[in-house]
């Protein structure tokens, strides 16, 4: 198996993203895929992120990472066949392609900014800035509710993947507004794909209910996964998937 079969047994041809949505995604460094997920599936995956979430208890998250203010989930490809969409979705995987080119699922979690929480400092998803077009990482946030300004949306900066600088090299207080932020605000079901070197992070949720998500955070194939996929992978979960599903996780037998 290599990536350009992987790719095109789980449905990715030339024309899954038009060129004004990779032209968006290059200048912008994101981009929204409205109506990936039913309302269907949104209702089913947070009825399952609520079942796990309380099983779990004071270990969710742990594989890995907890956050103050948040209910996090972590290690979801094992954890139900309602996530496999987050790995397989083709636009969702012809955009990793087009950022990344060859790459893997790093890891698969859930994080619902709890009322009152959620903020976070600006940053990008990896150690120090690269080049234009030399990209390591990439993310996916699945809207699980509506994102609004009002309920913490995601705020980015946009074109600052470009910049070669991180928010810390610029802004006395990353946490701080910056001047060219936006929000991905959206309908819950939306997917948005963004360039993990650009700069983003959470803001307070200030209604009364959680703000849910799915990430699904992919990285180049010669790159440590965040969660070691072969170490985790259940008998079961390998047994249901295809041998491309397999090398989008980087797995063996």
């Amino acid at each position: 198996m290599d990536m350009a079969t992987a790719l095109r047994e789980l449905g990715v041809h030339d024309d899954v993203l038009t060129q004004a949505e990779k032209d968006q995604l290059d200048r912008d460094g994101f981009l929204p895929l409205e109506g990936i997920l039913s309302a269907e599936d949104v209702s089913a995956i947070t009825k399952r992120l609520a079942e796990l979430t309380a099983a779990e208890g004071d270990r969710a998250g742990l594989e890995v990472h907890q956050e103050k203010g948040t209910d996090r989930l972590a290690d979801l490809v094992n954890k139900d066949p309602l996530f496999e969409v987050c790995f397989s979705h083709p636009r969702v995987l012809a955009a990793m392609q087009h950022v990344l080119g060859e790459f893997r699922l790093s890891s698969l979690n859930s994080r619902a900014a709890l009322p009152g929480e959620g903020h976070q400092a600006l940053h990008a998803d990896f150690g120090h800035p690269v080049e234009p077009g030399a990209y390591e990482v990439c993310n996916s946030i699945w809207l699980l509710d509506d994102f609004t300004p009002e309920n913490g949306a995601t705020r980015v900066v946009p074109g600052s993947h470009r910049r070669g600088t991180m928010p810390a090299d610029e802004m006395p207080d990353p946490a701080a507004p910056h001047p060219d932020q936006i929000q991905l605000t959206g309908p819950a079901g939306t997917v948005v794909i963004f360039n993990s070197h650009l700069w983003h992070g959470g803001t307070q949720n200030r209604t009364t209910a959680p703000r849910r998500a799915l990430h699904s955070y992919f990285t180049h194939r010669h790159l440590p996964q965040q969660l070691d996929q072969q170490t985790y992978l259940r008998v079961n979960t390998h047994n249901r998937l295809t041998p491309a599903q397999h090398f989008i996780l980087d797995v063996t037998a």
